[in-house]
């Protein structure tokens, strides 16, 4: 028989009900307790419902009130001695390790965040040195299991693998030189064969242990490790199962088949020319494959045909009893069930698969494969081929005016008219800013009156003139603030914008959204990704409207706030029947198109971000080349459009550039501003190394925490940036936008940010 699993499942509740509960802990209106209850009231209902679904293997333990790499490093013991001795409960310290703490005395930042893989996903990363005192804090993955049996559900919990844990963390400042996390595995082993051994003596027959950094090109270099590290593992734990995802595994399969590990699975979504050589290599092995047939990362219904003949032919090789049928990755990137949707058009509604439904496909899929007779997994059968062909029909027609300009696009439109060095004298001489001029990376906060007016409108208890007159204010706002306080390139707040993508998606042909399909980003923070359904344009003009009111309304230069092409396709949902290349052109051309009006109606500068860019960058390198070219050229193309006097902007955030730098500096963007003031500034070394030309602005401040640093601590930033860069290419700015963030923190923060930006000036004329 052909079993079905589910790696993991989202863990946010159908309703939000675990942001709303985190959020309200946090401003002290709900107890620790309550906060629990809360917790566990939607963890008894993802198992069960998971069960119901008819899944053979239900997830425990991947449950997280913030982020499941944090659970760990708390679990283990690796809390960060900033953090210690505050006098904090358990859970607060968590808190503050995840967001910083800045209350009752108390005032720490919030620990380096990265994206998960290629992910949207943020997770904390973990800190290691020689003095990391390993323990068992906590056995999350027993107390989840013994929760899930309470509830009627035997689950297969789910760990983070040690060596991922370990290669995905970094030294911390107090590490000596040279240090690496890997270094630690010998004394990290024992805590792992206590976790494991307490799960097998409560019950638990298979655990299922993440290591994800088998997709890596770097874990060629850690066999050794792995091999150490299992055969230890395997003689106290229930029976293992290596999950992979992502990626292909590619050689690393031959580490996985020296392993005395019971199972592996591998990402066939992703992935699926995999399958040959993996199931081949592990043939002589009693390895139990289990095929990530269903996607954990997108919301299309699953092709059962298409599934089924992959996992044929995995039996072909292993026989039945060697094959399980799975999501490819935790669900924990799709929204929680299609049910909560209710203005989709019946059509739309068929197209899609979200996490619920996504469990229901494996149990399906496995039944299949096992021969079932049964009327019903006939019918679905059936229902899915029909649902299928009438995908693919829509997926066949074409806008061919869109299909056409992309085919057009010629080298001479990704270019600016002149080089930098030409353009940074015009735009000096033009938007006349002062040395080291401040601005901010776009949004300001999102009030509960502005989403109160946003709902509504939404519900027409507002007129489309009454909302804008109320826009219109909020605007006024926050340029008067910005003018009184000193910020030299402004931004309009936007106000108007319900999210940095969907509110482009709104306004483009092409795409569908949801009411409910909320994913998590990091922590308490969710999105609602758009869905591209079909060829992308614009059809009229997205922004021009409130950026040119914003500038009639000072005299000081505004920026025009535009998400880039790339970022938009990845934190899309995007199409699985053309290419993300075609995608991310389409898109570049309606923002180029924005770009140009934003330049006639007045607008000196602009930002285009591209926060995903390396985010979306392929996991193994022989992929990188072919990715970079169009990711670059999609953002040359939509900023490349205008006249040397304007100013281009783009922001990253969480990104390694080291191994991509000389494609950051082909994107020739005007300015660029990066996260630097949770990673350390560590990214700044990499601009020294490779002696970036363009102007740069580093944050000096992180906004994903309420803490408000002083003026000084931003001054000690700044001397840092200079020591390192150029006084002549620096911008000073936070890290990211502040939407998410309140007014009393922003407006103290960017008085501060602008003290310190003065203070530089004053310092190195």
């Amino acid at each position: 028989m052909v079993s079905s699993s589910v790696l993991g499942f989202p863990r946010i509740g159908a309703n939000r009900e675990i942001k709303k509960a985190v959020e309200a802990y946090w401003a002290g209106k709900i107890s620790a307790d309550d906060l629990t209850k809360v917790a566990a009231d939607v963890k008894k209902a993802s198992w069960t419902s998971v069960k119901a679904q008819g899944v053979d293997f239900v997830p425990s333990g991947e449950f997280s009130l913030y982020d499941h790499v944090l659970d760990h490093s708390a679990a283990f013991n690796v809390i960060p001695k900033r953090y210690v001795g505050l006098g904090l409960s358990p859970l607060d310290v968590y808190f503050a390790m995840g967001r910083g703490r800045q209350a009752d005395g108390v005032d720490v930042p919030a620990s380096e965040m990265k994206k998960w893989f290629d992910s949207n996903y943020h997770f904390v990363v973990p800190e290691f040195s020689e003095e990391t005192n390993f323990k068992l804090n906590f056995n999350k993955a027993v107390e989840e299991f013994k929760e899930a049996q309470a509830a009627g559900v035997t689950t297969r919990p789910v760990v983070l693998g040690p060596i991922s844990f370990l290669v995905l963390g970094k030294a911390s400042k107090d590490a000596k030189p040279g240090f690496q996390p890997i270094s630690l595995l010998p004394k990290l082993i024992p805590i792992y064969e206590t976790l494991l051994a307490d799960l097998k003596a409560a019950g638990a027959e298979w655990v299922q242990v993440d290591e994800p950094v088998l997709v890596l090109d770097a874990a060629a270099t850690l066999e050794s490790p792995f091999i150490a590290t299992y055969a230890a593992l395997a003689k106290v734990a229930p029976k293992i199962l290596l999950t992979t995802y992502f990626s292909r595994l590619d050689s690393n399969v031959n580490i996985v088949a020296k392993l005395p590990v019971a199972g592996l699975h591998i990402d066939l979504d992703r992935a699926p020319g995999q399958l040959e050589s993996v199931a081949t290599t592990i043939k002589g092995t009693n390895i139990v494959l289990s095929l990530g047939l269903v996607s954990g990362r997108n919301i299309w219904k699953t092709d059962f045909a298409a599934a089924v003949k992959l996992g044929q032919k995995a039996i072909e090789i292993l026989g039945q009893d060697r094959i399980i049928v799975a999501t490819s990755s935790s669900l924990l990137h799709t929204p929680v069930t299609l049910a909560n949707e209710n203005k989709l058009t019946a059509e739309q509604k068929d197209w899609f698969s979200f996490a619920l439904e996504k469990a229901g496909e494996v149990a399906t899929i496995a039944a299949v494969l096992s021969g079932s007779q049964d009327s019903a997994i006939a019918a679905a059968l059936e229902a899915n081929k029909v649902s299928i062909s009438k995908r693919r029909e829509f997926e066949s027609s074409s806008d061919d005016g869109v299909r056409k300009r992309v085919a057009a696009i010629t080298p001479d439109q990704l270019e600016r008219k002149s080089p930098f060095t030409e353009r940074k004298k015009v735009q000096a001489k033009h938007l006349n800013l002062p040395k080291f001029p401040t601005t901010t990376i776009g949004s300001f906060p999102q009030t509960k009156e502005i989403r109160q007016a946003r709902a509504k409108l939404g519900k027409g208890e507002i007129t489309e003139a009454q909302y804008e007159e109320f826009i219109k204010k909020e605007i006024e706002t926050v340029v008067r603030f910005q003018e009184k306080i000193g910020i030299d390139l402004l931004v309009h707040g936007e106000p108007e914008r319900n999210d940095m993508v969907q509110y482009f998606g709104e306004q483009l042909q092409g795409f569908v959204f949801t009411q409910n399909a909320w994913v998590q980003s990091y922590g308490s923070r969710y999105v609602r990704p758009p869905i591209i359904v079909s060829d992308v344009s614009r059809p009229h003009p997205m922004t021009v409207k409130w950026s040119s009111y914003a500038q009639s309304l000072t005299n000081k230069p505004m920026k025009g706030m535009l998400t880039g092409p790339v970022t938009i396709l990845n934190w899309s949902f995007p199409r699985a029947d053309v290419s993300r290349e075609l995608q991310s052109k389409q898109l570049a051309l309606a923002l180029r198109d924005e770009v140009v009006d934003l330049e006639k109606a007045g607008i000196s500068a602009i930002q285009v971000d591209e926060p995903a860019i390396r985010e979306g960058l392929p996991l193994r390198r022989s992929d990188w080349d072919e990715y970079l070219k169009w990711a670059v050229d999609s953002f040359k193309l939509a900023t490349a459009g205008v006249t040397d006097q304007l100013q281009t902007h783009s922001h990253f955030c969480y990104s390694d550039f080291d191994d991509i730098f000389p494609s950051i500096q082909r994107l020739d963007a005007d300015v660029i501003s990066i996260e630097a003031s949770k990673s350390d500034m560590k990214l700044l070394n990499t601009f020294k190394h490779y002696g970036y030309s363009n102007q740069i602005g580093p944050g000096v401040y992180d906004i994903h925490s309420p803490r408000v640093p002083g003026s000084q601590e931003i001054k000690d930033r700044l001397k840092s940036m200079l020591d390192i860069l150029p006084d002549s290419l620096l911008f000073v700015n936070p890290d990211c936008g502040l939407k998410t963030r309140g007014w009393k923190e922003t407006e103290a923060s960017l008085v501060n940010l602008v003290e310190a930006a003065k203070w530089a000036r004053e310092n190195y004329a």
